[in-house]
């Protein structure tokens, strides 16, 4: 082996564009295809919004226009704009900004200065405009390197600041903006800042009333014990309720910063909230009977916040600031005050609660037995060899593994051994996991949630994703159902559905669950091979080879070899992610995939079996009358 050279050439300094544009995941986390809400695209644009946000904040700016066009992005807002001395150092120069002046944005989301740099670094093409009394300064960028340093001039516009990027798509590969992504992103601008307008697209976004306004809009589709508690104090807010639904259902925000992966807050009010209610009702209630089914906004405004990573999606300060009060103890007074007097003056809500905390008790204790034995059973399974070929690094922060790595954790399930190979055998063993089902899990809609306990198959699963107990212990990032194109993959697929939206709701609502698309058909001669998603695209590699191609339709995973299914699970997989919308009853959505059969639904099979269409009539009914054996 030969000996590696470490000398003084070796020691190499990256500037600052090239720093970003070598490690992205340091400054914007995982790059993604815009195929989950974290995916770096939209941090890009978190990034430039933040600032606009700051101004409105500062009392300069009640409104922001937004617009996306193809790839390109375009952000005004009417602010103070950037110091036209300064414009371009702003953009491209490291560790400049003016948010280190801690009077000036005391409670601010963006203190490092690295923001917009990194969105000018990752860029194609970037435009900065400053308009200041009016006088206009503008610059532009490729990939972080300054083109175009224009002369300031008079205009007439109102003072603000103007950008616009372009996404490098060396970077973020067969990217595509998710509107619901984004819109979700801007109602919760707008629920943390009252009184600011946002227009994106044609839409306005707009709020009076706050998180009150947030969590009817998230819980508009499910029953709820009690009207919405909505308590507001210095630097606090909270709306919370009880609804129907399995889990715990948190929305955290610091200095208006969307936590989703929580943090101190976060943990501070799920322990307050189990102190207060104990404290108010006289009864050591279990922590888990009080929270089951809580759903909450929560936001705090702090001094000098720090987050575990640049993307800024979980708090770890531990104060409210430098030298002030723990954030623990900061919150707790608050509930132990402010939910503490609501209860007592609103009798009525208080007894709801109660009664939704006793109910929660009965089915705890109900399936306790139940649950002991189901433990036992899993180890005994020896899952981790069987049912589940594990990934090397987990998302379970106890085991090792890099925080990006840890993001990146995928589990795929997928059913029979010839598609679990397949999975198995051309996998990242790095991030990604696959759990093998032993044919169709059960079809456990409109049962409770001890049958997950009692079925060996559905128990075992949720022990690979470790949420028996808590969500927070989830595993992997992402969980993806991998089913054959065909009519016995479509009705597994819907069980797997039925079974996370059923038990685990909160797993879905915060991203984690998608559907794998593999090709359909793989259309080659003897210079060029292409894998087609869809019939489309299929006449369309037809069409670019000369004579008769080989055409082969893949049914099944198993059909597909490991080599080739490197490439469908790598860099360019393509992931649907299940997303639940505000207005969405699970009831519902349940009822109309698993309830009675009826045309709508025949019309979602036609629409969704993706396959040909003389195969579609036979198929629709091959699973219908599955369906109705099963009932």
């Amino acid at each position: 082996m030969a000996e590696i050279r470490y000398e003084d050439d070796s020691i190499i300094s990256l500037d600052w564009k090239d720093h970003i544009r070598l490690r992205p995941g340091m400054y914007i986390g995982k790059l993604g295809d815009g195929s989950t809400p974290e995916d770096g695209i939209y941090v890009l644009l978190k990034e430039i919004i933040d600032n606009s946000i700051d101004e409105f904040v500062m009392g300069n700016g009640r409104e922001i226009d937004i617009k996306i066009d193809k790839n390109k992005v375009m952000i005004r807002d009417f602010g103070r704009g950037i110091p036209l001395g300064k414009v371009i150092d702003c953009v491209s120069r490291i560790n400049t900004g003016g948010k280190y002046d801690n009077k000036a944005f005391k409670k601010s989301v963006g203190l490092n200065g690295v923001g917009t740099k990194a969105v000018n670094a990752l860029s194609d093409y970037f435009l900065v405009k400053s308009v200041r009394d009016g006088e206009l300064k503008s610059a532009e960028f490729n990939k972080g390197i300054l083109t175009n340093d224009n002369p300031i001039v008079k205009v007439s516009e109102k003072n603000g600041t103007f950008m616009e990027f372009v996404p490098d798509e060396t970077i973020f590969k067969n990217f595509y903006w998710r509107p619901e992504f984004i819109e979700n992103q801007l109602w919760n601008y707008v629920y943390l800042n009252a009184g600011l307008k946002i227009n994106f697209n044609g839409k306005t976004f707009v709020s009076k009333n706050g998180l009150l306004d947030l969590l009817t809009k998230k819980t508009a589709a499910e029953e709820l014990h009690y009207p919405i508690i909505h308590l507001h104090g210095e630097d606090i807010e909270l709306a919370m309720s009880h609804s129907n639904q399995y889990g715990e259902q948190y929305y955290s925000f610091v200095n208006g910063q969307y936590t989703t992966q929580g943090g101190t807050h976060l943990a501070a009010f799920r322990e307050s909230l189990v102190k207060t209610l104990r404290d108010f009702y006289g009864k050591n209630f279990d922590a888990q009977d009080i929270r089951t089914s809580v759903v909450a906004a929560l936001s705090v405004r702090i001094e000098e916040p720090v987050f575990e990573s640049q993307t800024k999606t979980k708090l770890g300060s531990l104060t409210v600031s430098p030298d002030g009060q723990s954030i623990r103890t900061f919150i707790n007074d608050f509930l132990s005050k402010e939910l503490d007097n609501f209860l007592h003056r609103n009798p009525e809500v208080a007894q709801a609660m109660l009664k939704r905390i006793l109910q929660s008790e009965r089915e705890r204790k109900e399936i306790a037995g139940i649950k002991k034995l189901a433990n036992e059973r899993a180890k005994k399974a020896n899952i981790h060899n069987k049912k589940l070929k594990d990934c090397r690094a987990h998302y379970n922060e106890k085991n090792s593994g890099s925080i990006e790595d840890r993001q990146s954790t995928t589990l795929f399930i997928t059913e029979g051994d010839s598609a679990s190979g397949s999975i198995t055998k051309s996998r990242n063993v790095q991030t990604q996991a696959v759990f093998s089902l032993r044919g169709k899990p059960l079809n456990c809609y409109g049962m409770t949630k001890k049958v997950v306990y009692q079925n060996e198959e559905l128990n075992l699963l949720q022990h690979a994703l470790n949420i028996e107990d808590d969500m927070d212990d989830l595993r992997f990032n992402r969980i993806v159902i991998a089913t054959d194109a065909d009519v016995d993959g479509m009705h597994i697929r819907l069980l797997l559905l039925t079974f996370f939206l059923q038990f685990f709701p909160d797993l879905v609502r915060n991203g984690h669950l998608f559907i794998l698309q593999t090709p359909l058909f793989r259309v080659r001669d003897k210079s060029k091979t292409f894998y087609c998603y869809s019939e489309t695209e299929k006449q369309t590699a037809i069409s670019s080879l000369r004579g008769k191609p080989e055409i082969t339709r893949f049914k099944g995973l198993g059909e597909i070899s490991p080599d080739e299914f490197g490439k469908f699970i790598g860099d360019d997989i393509r992931l649907d992610p299940v997303i639940l919308h505000d207005d969405q009853s699970i009831e519902d959505i349940l009822e109309y995939y698993m309830g009675k059969n009826t045309p709508d639904r025949q019309e979602f099979i036609i629409g969704n079996l993706r396959v040909e269409q003389d195969d579609v009539t036979e198929e629709i009914e091959e699973i219908l009358e599955m369906e109705e054996a099963e009932a």
